[in-house]
């Protein structure tokens, strides 16, 4: 075993370390400091860490202002900021007990506050997996009821792969479209909503119909139609109500609009059953 030092050319023993031979081929390396990234990231969680805040529209009504955010923010201008990345950035800076909350609102109706707290931040994170899932779990329970509808009569069953593309046209172009018409007619009435607020509140209602679609895989034609009827009046006074104290101020129409709206939203579980949930085929 070697101990620590060396012998001189003189004889004489030298304790400590034997030096680097140094060269004219001697190439000294230097390794940089190690710059790993924790995990997870020690900053904000769940959240979206973002200079951006949402665009209001110009006559936004329900939307209001962050505390000291001032008006000499630097946005870009026109319809260009429609195809950047960061406008759609602050409406999915929401995280998990935030779209659990907001489901939670959407089953109790009767309440009528989910505009006012989602006013300053409205997201559409949960809208699009809202309608996603509802999708996939409509088409599902829908082939299983032809599944059944065909076996009682002794038929020969095929699947219907339309039955996903159906769903998807018509989920994804209600939440779409709907809202869009809306914020058209309450625009011309000059009671403008923003449309953001609007596609949020509107795929929000539509949770009610995943529990609904499950339990429409019980085969009695009579319980479908009154899940269906529950759930439609439910997400129906979900959004009905949730307008109704900003509809108010487009003056004696305000009942015909909120009317409509509660009238449209009944006439897309009745749909929904018909198309889906029914028995005959």
């Amino acid at each position: 075993m070697m101990s620590g030092g060396y012998t001189s050319l003189d004889g004489q023993r030298v304790s400590g370390s034997v030096p680097a031979v140094t060269g004219p081929d001697h190439v000294n390396l230097k390794f940089p400091a190690s710059n790993l990234q924790t995990f997870p990231p020690s900053g904000d969680q769940g959240k979206i860490s973002a200079t951006y805040k949402p665009p209001h529209d110009a006559d936004d009504t329900f939307s209001k202002p962050a505390p000291g955010s001032g008006s000499g923010e630097t946005q870009q201008a026109g319809w260009f900021q429609f195809f950047t990345v960061s406008s759609y950035k602050p409406y999915f800076d929401v995280d998990t007990s935030d779209v659990l909350e907001r489901i939670r609102d959407s089953l109790f109706p009767f309440k009528g506050d989910f505009s006012e707290k989602t006013a300053n931040n409205p997201d559409l994170y949960g809208p699009f997996w809202i309608c996603s899932t509802l999708i996939f779990v409509a088409a599902a329970i829908g082939t299983f009821v032809t599944y059944v509808a065909h076996k009682l009569d002794k038929k020969e069953w095929n699947y219907d792969i339309h039955l996903v593309t159906w769903s998807a046209g018509l989920f994804y172009g209600y939440v779409g479209v709907v809202p869009v018409g809306l914020y058209l007619i309450l625009k011309y009435f000059s009671v403008p909503s923003g449309l953001v607020q609007l596609w949020c509140l509107y795929g929000y209602s539509l949770f009610v119909f995943i529990p609904a679609s499950c339990l429409s895989i019980i085969p009695i034609e009579i319980f479908r139609w009154l899940i269906a009827g529950g759930a439609g009046f439910m997400s129906a006074s979900f959004v009905a109500l949730n307008l109704r104290t900003h509809i108010k101020s487009a003056g004696e129409r305000w009942f015909l609009i909120v009317a409509g709206i509660f009238l449209l939203q009944l006439g897309l579980a009745a749909v929904l059953k018909l198309y889906l949930f029914t028995m005959t085929v």
